[in-house]
C-alpha cells in the first residue's frame, strides 16, 4: 500500500490510471557547476534566455522546501501565459545545458524530462534532471569556446540541413484560406502591393474532412492548376499533414495503415484510439522505421493526387497532441514498436514524423531536391529536417517580446531555422504591433505569418497605407539581405554555429553579453534590437566590442559609445553592422526569391578601427544537392585592407556559374573623399569607377561597377 501511495506502480490523472507494468525506472542525475552563474538551454520555454533560479537543491540533510522543476516534455498546450513565475510548456525537448564559461552539456533522451536549477552559493549553479524511466545520456562539451560547443555538437547530433532558398523569403498562412478563389486573391493582393513572398499556407480544411493527403474537391477542385499558378511566379504552396489518421474505413491512408499494423496501440495491444481535429483518430507510429517508409512513400506523386514539386510540408501537432488525453497527449503506457511505453519515446515521437516527411519529399524528386518541413515537435538532430516554430502564441506585446529569448534558446539548442508566427496566432494585433513583428522577424531564420481562423484577415494591404507601406519596407529588406542569410545557413551547415545569436556567441569575454535577450547577432556581422514596447520612442541598445559601423537602409553612423540611445520610430528597428564585416545583398527585389536569382548584388563594407573589412558569398542553384554532390557551387570571399577591396575564391572545388555581378559597394566608415576609385583584375588593367562620397555619414558608394560575381576583382580607394 505505501508504494502504491508514493506512485511507484500506479497513478492518477485525473480520470486516467498511468498503470507502470515496468515497475518504478525514473532516473535523476544532478550537476554541481562551481564557478559557473549563467545556465542555457530548455528550448520553447516562454522564459527568459538565461534559466531562472528555480530553487535551491536541498541536498542531503537539509530542509529548505523542495523546489518546482521544470516539465521538459512536449505537449500541447496552445494557451499559455507569459510569466516569469510560472513555468510554461511547449512542445518540445531537446534538454541541453551551456553555461556560461564556454562549457556545454548535452542530455540525450526520449523520456519525460524535467530539470531545477538552484544557487548553493555565489558563482556555484546546480542542475538537477529528472527523467520518468529509461536511460539518460550525457555529453560533455569542452569548447573552449561557444563556437566550438556548437560544432562538437554539430558533430554529435549532425549539422544542420542547408534549406532550399524559397524557405529563408517570406511565407504567408492561416487557418484557413477557404479555397481556390480565395488563394488566388491572397496571391495577387501581394503582387498588387509590391510585397514579395514565396510560399503560401493551407491549414488543415483544405484536406477532405481533415484527411490528409487528400483535398476538399468543392474548395480546391483544381490543385494541380492552383500550384501551376504559384509555380508561374516561382513560388511554393506547404499544406499540413499531421500524424494522427481519421478513423474512417473508407480512407485509404487508415485502412492500408490499420492493415499493417502501423498505429500506436494501447496498454492491451490495440490500436489506440483518441480525439483530435478529425474526430476519433489512431497515431501513426513513427518510431518503426517500416512505418517511416511507408510514410514516406505517401509523397510520391503518383500516390498523393495533385500534388506536384512546388507543394512542401508542415508537421503540426506531433507531439503528438491528443484532446481530452492525459496531458494532452498520448498515455504513457501506449505502446510503440517493440513493445516499447510512450513514457520511454515520447520526446522523440515529432523528430521520427519530421524525419519520415523529409524523406518522402526527397525521394519523390528522386533524391536531387532538397526538402522543407516544418515542425513544431522535435529533438536533437531535427536541425537536419528542416525548420522549427514556436508554437501558436497570442497576438500580444508580450509574446513578441518573449518570442527573442526563445528564438535565441532554440538556436544555441542547435535549431539554427526557427521563428515565431508574425503578429500572433491568436487574437488581433494593433497596427503598430502587427509592425513591430513583421520588422522583427524579417530579422529571424524563419519568417512566417499565421493567424487562427478566429481573428480578422491581416494580410497586410487590408491595414492603413502607412502601416502596408512599413511591412512592405521591412519585408522587401529581408528579400534585399538573402544572400547574407544563405550565406549563414550555409555557414551553419559546415560549423554548426547558429544564424540567430546571442551576443555572448560572438562576445564571449563580455560578462554585459551573458544576459542580454533583447537584441541579438545574425551570424557575426548584424547586430538587431527589435522594438518590442508599445508607443516607444527611443531604445537603449548596447554595441559589445570595439567602436562599430551602425546600418540603416536610411542611414550610416559610426558609433564609438557601448552604450546607444537610439532614437525610434515606427519605420524601423536599430540594426547595427559590426565594423571588420562585409555583408552581402541584392540591389533590387523580385516577386519572390526565383525572381532575384540573376538581380546584382551589393557589398556593404564596414571598416573597423583598422580601416579593414571581411566577409563572404555562398552562391548555388538554391535547390538541389547539386552543391552537395557534385560540388555546384561558389564560395567567395570579399576583403577590404589597406584600401583595397578584393574578391577571390574561398573554395576552389565548387564550380557554378552565374551571369550575376556585383554592381554596387558601399564602404561605411571612410573618414575622407578618395581621390580616385579604380576597379580591375589582380594584376591587370585599371579602369575608373564612378563613386560618390557623404563627409556627414562617412559612406562611399560605388556605382555601375559591372564586377563578376563568380571573378577575382579588386577595387582601390585612394
Amino acid at each position: 500500500g505505501k508504494e502504491e501511495d508514493l506512485g511507484l506502480w500506479e497513478e492518477r490523472w485525473g480520470p486516467f490510471v498511468d498503470v507502470k507494468a515496468n515497475g518504478p525506472s525514473s532516473v535523476g542525475l544532478d550537476f554541481s557547476l562551481p564557478g559557473f552563474e549563467h545556465v542555457y538551454g530548455i528550448p520553447q520555454r516562454a522564459q527568459s534566455l538565461q534559466l531562472p533560479d528555480t530553487g535551491t537543491i536541498r541536498q542531503s540533510g537539509e530542509t529548505h522546501p523542495q523546489p518546482r522543476p521544470w516539465g521538459a516534455e512536449r505537449d500541447d498546450e496552445t494557451l499559455r501565459k507569459v510569466e516569469a513565475a510560472e513555468p510554461s510548456r511547449t512542445p518540445f525537448s531537446r534538454p541541453a545545458s551551456l553555461p556560461g564559461r564556454r562549457r556545454g552539456s548535452v542530455l540525450d533522451s526520449p523520456l519525460l524530462l524535467s530539470r531545477q536549477t538552484g544557487k548553493r552559493a555565489k558563482c556555484h549553479t546546480a542542475v538537477r534532471w529528472m527523467s520518468e524511466g529509461g536511460v539518460i545520456d550525457v555529453f560533455l562539451l569542452m569548447g573552449p569556446t561557444p563556437s566550438a560547443v556548437f560544432q562538437q555538437y554539430g558533430r554529435l547530433t549532425g549539422p544542420p540541413a542547408l534549406p532550399p532558398l524559397f524557405s529563408l523569403g517570406y511565407h504567408q498562412c492561416r487557418w484557413n484560406y477557404e479555397d481556390e478563389r480565395d488563394v488566388r486573391a491572397v496571391d495577387a493582393g501581394f503582387d498588387g502591393h509590391d510585397i514579395p513572398y514565396d510560399a503560401l499556407w493551407l491549414d488543415i480544411e483544405h484536406t477532405e474532412g481533415k484527411r490528409y493527403f487528400t483535398w476538399d474537391r468543392q474548395r480546391f477542385p483544381d490543385p494541380t492548376g492552383m500550384q501551376d499558378l504559384l509555380r508561374g511566379k516561382r513560388r511554393k504552396l506547404v499544406i499540413i499533414t499531421d500524424p494522427h489518421i481519421k478513423v474512417d474505413p473508407d480512407y485509404s491512408l487508415y485502412s492500408q495503415a490499420k492493415a499493417k499494423g502501423y498505429f500506436v496501440k494501447n496498454s492491451a495491444g490495440e490500436d489506440f484510439e483518441g480525439i483530435c481535429w478529425p474526430g476519433a483518430c489512431s497515431y501513426l507510429d513513427f518510431t518503426n522505421p517500416e512505418v517511416r517508409k511507408w510514410y514516406a512513400d505517401q509523397f510520391a506523386f503518383s500516390t498523393y493526387k495533385g500534388s506536384t514539386d512546388v507543394l512542401f510540408a508542415w508537421n503540426d501537432m506531433n507531439e503528438p497532441s491528443v484532446f481530452r488525453g492525459p496531458e494532452l497527449t498520448l498515455p504513457k503506457d501506449a505502446l510503440h514498436h517493440g513493445q516499447r511505453e510512450h513514457r520511454e519515446l515520447h520526446n522523440i515521437y515529432g523528430l521520427y514524423q519530421q524525419m519520415a516527411t523529409a524523406a518522402g519529399l526527397v525521394q519523390r524528386s528522386g533524391g536531387e531536391e532538397r526538402p522543407f518541413v516544418l515542425t513544431r515537435s522535435f529533438f536533437a538532430g531535427s536541425q537536419k529536417y528542416g525548420a522549427v516554430w514556436t508554437g501558436d502564441n497570442r497576438a500580444e506585446w508580450s509574446y513578441l517580446k518573449i518570442s527573442i529569448p526563445m528564438l535565441l534558446t532554440l538556436s544555441i539548442a542547435g535549431i539554427p531555422f526557427c521563428g515565431a508566427d508574425v503578429g500572433g496566432f491568436i487574437g488581433d494585433p494593433d497596427p503598430e504591433l502587427l509592425v513591430r513583428w513583421y520588422q522583427a522577424a524579417a530579422f529571424q531564420p524563419f519568417f512566417r505569418g499565421h493567424a487562427n481562423r478566429d481573428t480578422k484577415r491581416r494580410e497586410p494591404w487590408l491595414l492603413e497605407p502607412l502601416h502596408t507601406r512599413l511591412i512592405r519596407e521591412t519585408v522587401r529588406e529581408r528579400y534585399t539581405l538573402l544572400p547574407y542569410w544563405y550565406s549563414l545557413f550555409y555557414r551553419a551547415q559546415e560549423t554548426s554555429v547558429p544564424v540567430m545569436r546571442p551576443l555572448w556567441v560572438e562576445f564571449p569575454t563580455e560578462p554585459e553579453t551573458f544576459g542580454a535577450e533583447e537584441e541579438y547577432m545574425l551570424g557575426n556581422a548584424l547586430l538587431v534590437h527589435p522594438v518590442t514596447d508599445p508607443g516607444a520612442t527611443s531604445v537603449n541598445v548596447f554595441l559589445p566590442g570595439p567602436a562599430e559601423v551602425a546600418y540603416s537602409p536610411k542611414r550610416s553612423v559610426r558609433c564609438s559609445a557601448r552604450r546607444k540611445r537610439s532614437v525610434d520610430t515606427i519605420d524601423r528597428i536599430p540594426v547595427f553592422q559590426r565594423g571588420g564585416t562585409v555583408v552581402p545583398a541584392k540591389t533590387s527585389v523580385g516577386g519572390s526569391t526565383g525572381w532575384m536569382a540573376e538581380a546584382s548584388y551589393e557589398l556593404r563594407v564596414a571598416l573597423d578601427s583598422e580601416a579593414s573589412a571581411v566577409g563572404e558569398l555562398f552562391l548555388d542553384d538554391g535547390h538541389s544537392f547539386g552543391y552537395l554532390r557534385r560540388n555546384r557551387y561558389l564560395r567567395r570571399k570579399f576583403s577590404f585592407q589597406s584600401g583595397t577591396l578584393s574578391s577571390s575564391c574561398e573554395d576552389a572545388k565548387g564550380k557554378f556559374h552565374t551571369d550575376c555581378v556585383v554592381e554596387r559597394v558601399l564602404i561605411l566608415g571612410v573618414d575622407r573623399k578618395p581621390s580616385s576609385v579604380t576597379t580591375g583584375p589582380p594584376g591587370g588593367k585599371a579602369r575608373e569607377a564612378d563613386f560618390t562620397y557623404c563627409a556627414a555619414t562617412s559612406v562611399l558608394s560605388l556605382e555601375k561597377l559591372r564586377l563578376a560575381v563568380g571573378a577575382d576583382w579588386v577595387v582601390r580607394v585612394r
